[in-house]
């Protein structure tokens, strides 16, 4: 621009004239409006301004805005005639509308302001649940659980699992840790500056001091305060969730202290304002351990014998327990001696500890001991009593008749062994004629534990089982008193039964007193009501059941299996039984289920093989029957018309995949015309089971004829199924290089 004064002067005035002449000037042709509409909140909405410089002079430019917009590039130079293009952004982090102003600042002093508007809304993105229980869990061990995040709208949705509930909170949290290293950083400035008066050549390491404190504040403020916990652990705890889809979250949960943890943890997620609570709620629990008795009575003990019990620890719990036993100080307390007193008790394991007594306090007495349990909030209380006071036999039955017990089902049958003198009797119980081998399985332990049978002649091991037992086999009877005797027997021999149930005493002998035993084992005799059943036809790989009734035909309870299927490389048919296993009752009957799933198509003959527990005949046999087939799919229409359509130009119809069975179809989509003038997608797939696809056909015609072509859709297993097409081409097949609508702009000629 230019600026001048012209002076005019007569003979009695003076005249000032302004001249001004103003140059070129650069017009960029920005909208007056730019509406975004309606967008996610807390996502990221662009939109493309292509702009030109309309005018005479290079645009030298720089341009702002308020948030939630913003502009990129917000500076540049454009040519007189070029264009360039500027993306605008609106992230929203509000529900609601907004409005700022895109003001456009030139060189030259100018600006130009462009009205920017956009309305935030939440998206239907949520949680399926808000609250979260996870199961007591065991210290040192941990525990998980998930949570599903839906998103059911048209967003890539990035979500961030925070530790506050909103941004203000965020950004408190992090001024509060500022703060806190501003003051310590003058403090330390303070010591520091102190230290350099005695020694000046400190002050060369004051930069390091100030930089370390910037440092830190910058990674404060860098730092996304995204939930990282020891407790509770999130994985993934960020990431992006696709369009009208859902994530799963794991929550793991790894209890420190035996203790109730809760805590609230918010899922940040674009299309959300507010960030999605979900509280979660967990206990720890420590070991486990109580004795197999709260009270040991042990009655009257004469002064200055020694006596010996045995306690069980047992650790019921999925973790190492160590404990520790504390006697009480009192002068009885202290005559109690326990072996071991510390150790390690592994999980689901026992640990027998010895107590011996030896006293010469008279009296009753009743002691409590603590066993400190590490990681337990209380310890495990022992309680101890009895009398303290200065020092024939005979079982209460003729004998022990257990009569017919059946195969691996124990039998318990109960008696005293009464102690008719005045001063304790230590014994042991035992059956001498008892197997020495293992001890004897019954039907359930057997098929719970995954043990192969081995009953049969062959399989049968040289050393028999030990098929009685006694609780207790051993003990103390005190004076005058009687003890509880528990034989049980478990008899895995198919036999008579005739032993003898002996007593020996300590420091009397061995086989003082011997009681009569006598049995019989009996294998039932178990029947198949169906020995043939007929599935019909089954899709492939397609699951179907059907009953089949076996029948007892004793008095005694029986135990049955179902053998698995003989492993094959490439199986038609796969059986199995949901109980493979279980107990018949006497004269009862039992429906096990048998499930079927072909695998190749055709007729099959199959057999399943059932087995008595502790039988040495044959397993049962049933025959099974069944036809396999494909998926049936359903094509339609039948026949694909596109009529008349312009040549050059794709037209598309839909050709619908119904499957009208449960199993899925495989299914391939091709033209018979290797160059065809149609193109099928998906060319290949999978059809749901119940459910339809849709093939889009797609025409693009060259020449004004009538076309016709096949497509040919293959199904895995099933049939080939042949739909003709056929369009004609209409319009005109030459075509410019420039197009002719709506104008054509020769430009400026001289």
């Amino acid at each position: 621009d230019y600026t001048h004064m012209l002076t005019c002067v007569t003979e009695r005035e003076k005249f000032l004239i302004p001249i001004k002449a103003r140059g070129a000037r650069a017009i960029l042709d920005f909208p007056d409006k730019l509406n975004f509409s309606t967008c996610p909140v807390k996502y990221s909405t662009q939109k493309i301004l292509l702009v030109r410089n309309i005018g005479k002079k290079d645009a030298v430019f720089h341009i702002k805005t308020d948030r939630p917009f913003s502009v990129e590039p917000n500076v540049g130079t454009l040519n007189v005639g070029e264009s360039m293009q500027l993306e605008v952004e609106f992230e929203p982090q509000s529900v609601g509308n907004h409005r700022a102003r895109l003001i456009v600042c030139y060189d030259t002093g100018e600006k130009v302001f462009v009205s920017l508007y956009g309305a935030a809304i939440d998206m239907n993105i949520r949680l399926d649940k808000n609250s979260l229980i996870i199961e007591k869990t065991y210290i040192t061990l941990a525990n998980q659980r998930t949570v599903t995040i839906y998103n059911r709208s048209n967003i890539i949705a990035r979500f961030q699992w925070k530790i506050y509930a909103t941004q203000d909170e965020e950004d408190r949290e992090k001024l509060r840790v500022c703060d806190d290293l501003m003051k310590e950083e003058k403090d330390e400035m303070d010591e520091f500056l102190e230290e350099c008066v005695t020694d000046p050549v400190l002050r060369d390491h004051l930069s390091i001091l100030s930089r370390t404190f910037q440092n830190q504040r910058s990674l404060v403020q860098q730092d996304r305060l995204l939930f990282l916990n020891n407790i509770f652990t999130f994985d993934p705890v960020e990431g992006e969730l696709w369009p009208n889809s859902s994530a799963e979250i794991t929550v793991y949960f790894k209890p420190l202290e035996a203790k109730l943890y809760q805590q609230t943890i918010y899922c940040d997620i674009s299309g959300r304002e507010i960030r999605l609570p979900l509280r979660i709620k967990g206990e720890g629990m420590g070991p486990k351990v109580h004795f197999n008795f709260e009270l040991l009575d042990i009655g009257k003990v004469f002064m200055g014998s020694a006596h010996c019990y045995e306690a069980i620890l047992h650790n019921k719990g999925h973790i190492d327990a160590l404990f520790n036993v504390t006697p009480p100080t009192s002068p009885l307390g202290a005559c109690f001696v326990f072996n071991p007193k510390e150790g390690i008790i592994e999980p689901s394991g026992v640990q027998a500890i010895q107590i011996s007594f030896s006293s010469s306090i008279l009296g009753h007495f009743e002691e409590e001991f603590l066993v400190s349990v590490n990681g337990a909030p209380e310890p495990v209380k022992l309680t101890i009593r009895g009398c303290v006071i200065g020092p024939t036999f005979h079982f209460n039955v003729p004998a022990l008749h257990f009569g017919n017990v059946s195969f691996g089902f124990p039998r318990t049958l109960i008696c005293s062994l009464n102690n008719t003198s005045l001063v304790p009797m230590t014994f042991k119980l035992r059956i001498p004629g008892d197997g020495v081998g293992g001890e004897s399985i019954s039907g359930s332990e057997h098929y719970s534990d995954n043990k192969k049978p081995t009953w049969t002649k062959e399989e049968i091991p040289a050393v028999r089982p030990k098929e009685f037992t006694i609780n207790p086999d051993c003990g103390t009877i005190r004076s005058q008193g009687f003890a509880a005797i528990k034989v049980t027997l478990c008899s895995n021999t198919e036999q008579k039964y005739q032993q003898a149930l002996v007593v020996d005493v300590e420091g009397v002998g061995e086989e003082v007193l011997a009681l009569l035993i006598t049995a019989r084992c009996i294998v039932p005799t178990l029947r198949l009501v169906n020995t043939e059943v007929d599935f019909g036809r089954c899709f492939l790989k397609y699951p179907y059941e059907k009953t089949i009734q076996l029948v007892n035909q004793d008095d005694l309870p029986g135990c049955y299996e179902v053998l698995p299927q003989v492993p094959e490389d490439a199986p038609a048919v796969l059986l199995s039984s949901p109980r493979p296993f279980g107990i018949i009752p006497p004269k009862g009957t039992v429906d096990i289920m048998l499930s079927l799933e072909t695998q190749v198509t055709g007729e099959h003959s199959s057999t399943v093989h059932f087995l008595t527990f502790g039988s040495q005949k044959p397993p049962l046999v049933c025959h099974l029957r069944s036809i396999g087939e494909g998926p049936v799919i359903y094509i339609y229409p039948t026949k694909v018309n596109f009529g008349n359509i312009y040549v050059l130009k794709d037209s598309s119809l839909s050709l619908n995949l119904s499957n009208q069975s449960f199993i899925p179809a495989l299914f391939r989509a091709r033209m018979a015309h290797k160059k065809s003038l149609w193109t099928v997608e998906p060319h290949e797939g999978t059809v749901p089971p119940e459910t339809e696809v849709q093939l889009a056909l797609t025409a693009n015609l060259n020449d004004i004829v009538t076309f016709k072509d096949t497509v040919i859709v293959d199904i895995e297993n099933s049939n080939t199924y042949q739909i003709p097409v056929q369009a004609t081409g209409i319009g005109s097949t030459i075509v410019s290089d420039k197009p002719f609508a709506p104008e054509l702009n020769l430009g400026p000629h001289f």
